[in-house]
């Protein structure tokens, strides 16, 4: 018998049928949003550009360890 059939690994939270319902709604909420005000941030939209680049640096450095890792050179870590 293989050992590893046995173990029951749970699934992650953001597959769970509520999380999913939840993104669901939340897509739909933001698309009428945006829809209804279209014309406010058409004016503005360089600003939400400039928003994500530090939300693109906190989220995005899953994929090679962040910053602050300790054994191992600038090369290995990017």
């Amino acid at each position: 018998m293989n050992p590893e059939a046995s173990h029951h690994h749970p699934e992650p939270w953001y597959r769970s049928r509520g999380s999913v319902v939840i993104a669901m709604i939340a897509v739909i909420v933001l698309f009428f949003v945006i829809r209804e005000h279209w014309e406010h941030l058409t004016g503005r939209w360089i600003y939400l550009l400039l928003l994500l680049c530090p939300l693109m640096h906190f989220f995005g450095h899953g994929g090679h360890g962040g910053h602050g890792k300790t054994g191992g050179s600038n090369a290995e870590n990017s």
